[in-house]
């Protein structure tokens, strides 16, 4: 299972300078720390802090490894009860072209 360090690392090489996302969204994985994107600047930045945030993502780091390698649906996830958003669901559904 990947480190915090290479999600995070993964997640910035994915959004690029703009992510297009114009907002920002956390990914928390619970005791395994977060990811931030701040995607409301640019260039985009991602770090780990935890602050407020116009969507967070609840997810475990293993279901998102599934959901970042297509191996789990983001919409069927969200059905089970894998991942949970909070916030602004708009930007949640952006984040689809992100990880295309």
């Amino acid at each position: 299972m990947a480190t915090l360090e290479e999600i995070t690392e993964g997640m910035r090489a994915r959004v690029g300078e703009d992510s297009g996302l114009n907002a920002t969204l956390k990914f928390d994985f619970g005791d395994d720390g977060v990811v931030y994107l701040d995607a409301a600047t640019v260039p985009n930045v991602v770090s780990n802090e935890d602050k407020e945030a116009d969507c967070t993502i609840t997810i475990t780091k293993e279901n998102f490894e599934a959901l970042a390698n297509g191996d789990l649906d983001p919409t069927t996830a969200f059905m089970m009860g894998k991942l949970k958003i909070g916030g602004n669901m708009g930007i949640a559904m952006k984040l689809q072209s992100v990880f295309a």
